[in-house]
């Protein structure tokens, strides 16, 4: 099996979960007189995202947690240096655009700048009900439901790890709970689990975790056939295409990707080359910037816009749109190289310093 770096294939598949994303974002500000069905279930790239994350961290240190050399501050340190930083300079950049805007006496929904959001906000907890208002960088949402992943992330590994020898059995309890939880959820809730953001957005990621989690038991079994993995990813993309494009129900697109991802991951395994150029592993490598900054840049660039072509409607026609929206891989990849990456080696760095003080002190005493 390739290591973590190596699954070339799903690092690659980020950018495109990321590119959905903006692509629900973006759409309602183009010029045009329809909404695709691509572009409207865009929302869905959050549950792409949900379930490579349980796939890649059992991956990563599922093997450590099963024999005793998992250390859980470490872990939790290591996710808390891969999207605190981002995020906290999301929510600056959203305060400071909100706050000059005021001043300069143009309108801002008072939702964005809410004041009362923002503890949740800095303790990322605003996905688990403790926000009142959808405030700030609305997107970190997820990245709030996330860390509550992170921090079940001993649940998630000891139901894995228990399982690992019966991985047909995890894959088809995971199936299972997405089965059942989405309409059941929306009979309570009156809304669907896929439309959760803080209020249910931490229980939002809870099926996609453990669906990524049984679906790494499963290739890491080996028992699906490895010449076969070329035409399933060929299927499975055609197949989410397919459902997306006819309404099929969340929670079969949500099955279906998990499917994609799973043959991505084999197709790596067997040495080919599918996503695996330079490009698309850069892309990928950067789709959490590209996450985090769509909302930023969306209030900021088409706002201007609209009034440099004095617009009242804020609807873009497609070439200024596309601008707009390309214009995100060079902002993507100067916050990854400029704030993103260096932040996450200095929490790191200082992880290991204290540690070796630590040490240390140890040895000295």
């Amino acid at each position: 099996m390739p290591d973590a770096a190596n699954i070339k294939p799903l690092t690659a598949f980020r950018f495109f979960a990321a590119l959905w994303v903006v692509l629900y974002h973006y759409w309602p500000k183009l010029d045009v007189g329809f909404v695709p069905a691509i572009a409207a279930k865009g929302y869905l790239g959050v549950e792409a995202f949900f379930i490579l994350s349980g796939f890649i961290l059992c991956h990563v240190y599922l093997r450590g947690f099963g024999e005793g050399r998992f250390q859980y501050g470490d872990f939790l340190w290591n996710r808390l240096a891969r999207v605190y930083p981002l995020h906290l300079a999301t929510l600056v950049g959203i305060g400071a655009m909100a706050i000059v805007a005021t001043i300069a006496g143009l309108r801002v929904d008072p939702n964005i700048l809410s004041w009362p959001s923002l503890p949740a906000n800095l303790l990322l907890v605003h996905a688990w009900g403790f926000a009142p208002t959808a405030g700030w960088n609305h997107a970190s949402w997820s990245i709030s439901a996330e860390w509550f992943a992170y921090l079940a992330f001993p649940v998630f590994a000891f139901a894995a790890w228990r399982l690992r020898e019966r991985p047909v059995a995890a894959v088809l309890g995971a199936l299972a709970l997405i089965a059942g939880l989405y309409p059941a959820f929306e009979a309570l809730a009156g809304f669907p689990l896929t439309a959760a953001t803080i209020q249910w957005g931490a229980l939002r990621i809870v099926p996609c975790f453990a669906y990524g989690c049984a679906l790494h038991a499963l290739w890491r079994s080996e028992r699906f056939p490895g010449r076969l993995s070329g035409p399933g990813a060929a299927f499975l993309g055609a197949a989410v295409l397919a459902a997306v494009q006819f309404g099929a129900p969340d929670r079969v697109i949500i099955m279906l990707l998990g499917g994609l991802i799973f043959m991505l991951a084999t197709l790596a395994a067997t040495g080919f080359s599918f996503a695996g150029q330079s490009v698309f592993v850069y892309l990928g490598e950067i789709s959490y910037s590209t996450y985090m900054i769509c909302i930023p840049w969306k209030i900021l660039a088409i706002n201007a816009t609209a009034k440099l072509i004095n617009i009242d409607s804020e609807r873009l026609p497609l070439v200024i749109w596309a601008l707009i929206v390309l214009s995100l891989i060079p902002l993507s990849a100067a916050s990854f190289h400029v704030l993103e990456n260096p932040c996450r080696e200095k929490m790191k760095s200082w992880a290991k310093r204290w540690k070796q003080r630590r040490f240390a002190t140890v040895g000295a005493t």
